[in-house]
């Protein structure tokens, strides 16, 4: 009989903490096999989980409801994070805040980034349905501060309030399907649960096209509350099941605070903010070698630095321990993952600035035009967890859907004012394929590789590096895009005012310009396009690079777990 694992911080699976999920197999065990590995991460011992004899898995109608409460939270956020796409031409043109668009997606995202971290710890020792109730009411005051914005930078808060309720969303699905489906179902149900939350994605854009052009921008965000309220009272009625006893709410809330790396946080949070402030403000606001440029990326190292100095003291009690980012499982995944998930977002803000501010096309249309990639996505999304599991091996799964990806990337890099309606539909089907059937893959990769004491941890920092990657790359091309057109538009307008153009949004230029002048400025505007899709195609081939490193490992010889 196999030996029994030690108690683990984490939320270990039951029926597999007598199974081999580490990165070699176990013929035996033997008295070295009780050892902990140099990089599992030991803390002050926690809540022993249930017995394995004592654990049922949720199976019927409960497990339905279960994942349909889950789901329906998840699409909401994706529909939060699409159904703004299409709105933001117009947003920029009533608040002349051309140069704020990247500030309106990585607002959220560096919100949610910043907290990431500290979600799988808080999850660890706080009830999951209260916890995940919690995170979801956050990111509803963010949709309602964002409804009733009266400027950009309010707008802004409001998205930066939002990401802070998405931090925990993701982190606690996954936290809610590890707990109640084993490791043999749970590429399946996660790829469902993810697939059909895509649908938020595919018609993010149109709802918000529709609303933004019949009614306004505002109902892109007040559509949460009704649809949250909907979803909350789904929630109430459903039981979430525990693997950890947990103490009470009000206890395990005042205990909460030493747990958590609350210092780590506070010095990785400014560094991030600093980081972020340098690459927005630079080439805009001010040069590149300006004082207070400089002096955010000055600031931003020393902090960093600080916080690797901290983070090393803290060792496994950190907020990203040093032990789970040096299995090379954990950082392959997370730098493919977030290169993936990078590309998506840009390629998300951008493909309808090309459409309205290139074509011409109304905030409707251009939600019309953008479904070819995200329906694509949508399909391939929900059978993905169905390929990798018969594959067996998610490597090529994840190579090919990075190469198809900078592909793609490459032939949208050369879109123009007239390029055919047959070619970018192609480029948009290319591409939404390719990033659907990689996106499940380093989730899957890290969750059938890693022993169960480690996959909380490295799950958090795999959709930590989603966010802050979206948050940095949507920043890098505000700022490729607005300084392209500074210096095209002098090229091929020479009698219109670049600034003028960037302050006047993506659509409010087609009123203040005709003839010549506006057929050159809307070239200088595809070129504009074109450049950010040069770093989409660059993150495109990162992610194809790092894929390597995530090895070969056949998940089907861990569907043979036994069961409760």
């Amino acid at each position: 009989m196999a030996a029994e694992a030690p108690p683990s911080p984490t939320r270990p699976e039951p029926a597999e903490l007598e199974a081999n999920h580490d990165e070699k197999e176990l013929s035996a065990p033997s008295s070295n096999d009780l050892k902990p590995e140099p990089n599992d991460d030991p803390e002050p011992a926690p809540p022993a989980p249930l017995p394995a004899q004592e654990y049922e898995w949720v199976t019927g109608w409960k497990l339905f409801m279960i994942m349909t409460a889950v789901t329906l939270v998840a699409l909401l956020m994706l529909l939060d994070t699409s159904i703004v796409v299409t709105a933001i031409p117009r947003i920029t043109s009533q608040f002349h805040s051309l140069a704020d668009v990247g500030w309106y997606g990585s607002a959220y995202q560096l919100a949610c980034a910043a907290l990431q971290p500290l979600t799988g710890r808080i999850y660890m020792n706080l009830d999951a349905k209260r916890t995940f109730m919690g995170f979801f009411f956050v990111f509803e005051v963010g949709s309602l501060i964002c409804a009733v914005s009266t400027s950009s930078k309010m707008l802004i808060v409001g998205r930066a309030i939002a990401g802070m309720g998405t931090s925990g969303i993701l982190n606690g699905a996954f936290t809610i399907i590890s707990g109640c489906v084993p490791m043999s179902r749970r590429p399946t149900i996660l790829g469902l649960v993810m697939g059909v939350s895509q649908v938020g994605l595919a018609a993010g854009p149109l709802i918000g096209g529709a609303l933004t052009e019949y009614t306004t921008w505002r109902w892109c965000f007040y559509i949460n509350i009704p649809i949250g309220g909907l979803v909350a009272i789904l929630l109430a009625f459903v039981r979430i099941p525990e693997q950890i006893p947990m103490a009470k709410f009000t206890s395990a809330i005042r205990t909460l605070p030493p747990k958590l790396d609350l210092i780590g946080f506070a010095l990785f949070a400014p560094a991030a903010i600093e980081l972020l402030l340098a690459l927005q403000y630079g080439g805009n606001q001010f040069t590149w070698h300006s004082s207070q440029v400089i002096g955010l990326f000055c600031g931003a190292g020393v902090t960093f630095i600080a916080f690797l100095a901290w983070d090393y003291y803290k060792g496994d009690a950190a907020m990203i321990p040093f032990s789970m980012i040096r299995r090379k499982i954990v950082w392959s995944s997370s730098l493919a993952y977030g290169l993936l998930m990078g590309q998506i977002f840009c390629a998300s803000y951008y493909l309808p600035i090309y459409f309205q501010g290139v074509k011409g096309a109304s905030p409707t249309m251009s939600g019309v035009y953008v479904l070819p990639s995200i329906l694509a996505h949508l399909f391939v999304a929900l059978v993905s967890g169905k390929i990798v599991e018969r594959v067996g091996y998610y490597l090529p799964i994840i190579v090919v859907s990075a190469a198809g990806m900078a592909i793609a990337n490459g032939l949208l890099s050369t879109l123009a004012p007239h390029t055919s309606t047959g070619k970018w539909i192609g480029y948009q089907i290319i591409l939404g394929a390719a990033r659907g059937l990689g996106l499940q893959v380093p989730i899957i990769a890290v969750q059938n590789v890693l022993p169960p004491p480690q996959i909380p941890v490295a799950t958090a920092l795999v959709m930590f590096s989603q966010t802050f990657a979206g948050a940095l790359f949507l920043s890098f091309s505000d700022t490729i895009f607005t300084n392209s057109l500074s210096t095209l538009v002098p090229q091929y307008a020479p009698n219109v005012d670049p600034q003028t153009i960037i302050n006047a949004g993506a659509t409010g230029f087609r009123s203040d310009l005709s003839g010549s002048d506006l057929a050159n400025v809307v070239i200088a505007y595809a070129k504009s396009v074109d450049r950010v899709f040069y770093l989409t195609t660059g993150m495109a081939c990162g992610c194809f690079f790092f894929s390597w490193a995530m090895g070969w490992k056949d998940i089907r010889k861990k569907n043979t777990v036994s069961k409760a």
